[in-house]
């Protein structure tokens, strides 16, 4: 069984610290946050103990960290981490500064990385991935993902985001790379604020859409609202030569009415830690393969490429003009 520290006692830090006590193949040795309440309740939660950062790092026996910290802390402790020798599980994104990250290059470019970007472990993406890559529906041409949320998140969350493109939709720029197959040369975003005027006044957009195209011509559409009035919306549309691979939202149960009315179906499930809570424990099986050998299947380089694609939206959005990744 391999031991494993997590860096990170907050909400993200919760749901990785759970997976990783229930993960049969790893063990949690240790709990690191400074704040020592949240540390301590965490630890007594999973049977783990509270640990120093230097006690991960330094502790032959551990042999992972899990970094889910706040964002700021990213690139720092997977730095620290990789020159301590060990497996890096990093929550998204691994920085808010593209060039500053990429300025990490020597360290964790050929570190045994993973960066957490949840959605590639979905059941229903990978699904639809492995009916696209099965060549069922012909050669890809355009994807179509769909990514709003059930309501904007309060102001004083927005402002350490790092904005709606690298907050955001820096998971659906590694969705739509990974479901395209190759790199993307052009990007043209275009945003708004609809949704809350109190994001706008912070220099933020709310709304937005986003065309990516590569190098062979295949495009992807990206459509982000911080509200979308019905629930927790999560669709891809994969279109191909001949025909078309969707995942749809995933709801709360099956169960349908049938009355004069028409038929009603039941909610979309409403958090991102219910949608995808499947996804997240499938990501954390992946970082048990990597710590007996297997290779990260998203990593520090895929990081960089979402991150650089966040930013090259943010400069489209403010120039009115495409830009050349």
């Amino acid at each position: 069984m391999n031991k494993v520290a997590i860096i990170g006692a907050g909400r993200i830090g919760r749901i990785h610290g759970k997976n990783a006590a229930h993960n049969s193949r790893l063990e949690l040795a240790g709990v690191v946050d400074p704040i020592a309440e949240a540390a301590s309740a965490l630890a007594a939660e999973l049977g783990s103990k509270v640990i120093s950062l230097d006690e991960a790092l330094v502790d032959p026996s551990i042999t992972g960290v899990i970094i889910a910290s706040s964002t700021d802390t990213h690139l720092d402790y997977s730095v620290l981490a990789a020159k301590a020798g060990k497996a890096i599980f990093c929550e998204k994104p691994i920085d808010q500064d593209l060039e500053r990250a990429r300025s990490a290059a020597a360290d964790l470019g050929e570190a045994r990385m993973l960066l957490a970007f949840n959605r590639r472990f979905d059941p229903n993406f990978q699904a639809l991935k492995a009916r696209l890559d099965s060549g069922a529906v012909g050669h890809l041409e355009s994807v179509q993902i769909t990514s709003n949320d059930p309501s904007p998140p309060p102001p004083s969350y927005v402002a350490a985001s790092g904005g709606l493109f690298k907050d955001m939709a820096i998971h659906d720029f590694d969705m739509a790379r990974w479901l395209l197959g190759e790199e993307v040369s052009e990007v043209y975003a275009v945003g708004s604020c609809l949704v809350d005027p109190a994001i706008g006044e912070l220099g933020d957009i709310d709304t937005a859409r986003t065309v990516l195209k590569t190098v062979s011509g295949k495009l992807c559409v990206i459509a982000n609202s911080r509200r979308s009035g019905f629930g927790y919306d999560q669709r891809i549309e994969a279109y191909a030569s001949k025909g078309l691979v969707r995942a749809d939202n995933v709801l709360e149960s099956t169960v349908q009415v049938w009355s004069e009315a028409g038929a009603s179906a039941d909610r979309f499930q409403n958090f991102f830690l219910d949608r995808y809570a499947e996804a997240y424990r499938r990501e954390m099986d992946h970082f048990a393969d990597m710590l007996e050998g297997a290779a990260a299947s998203v990593g520090y380089a895929d990081g960089i490429a979402a991150l650089a694609l966040a930013e090259a939206a943010a400069r489209s959005v403010r120039t009115g003009l495409p830009v050349r990744t």
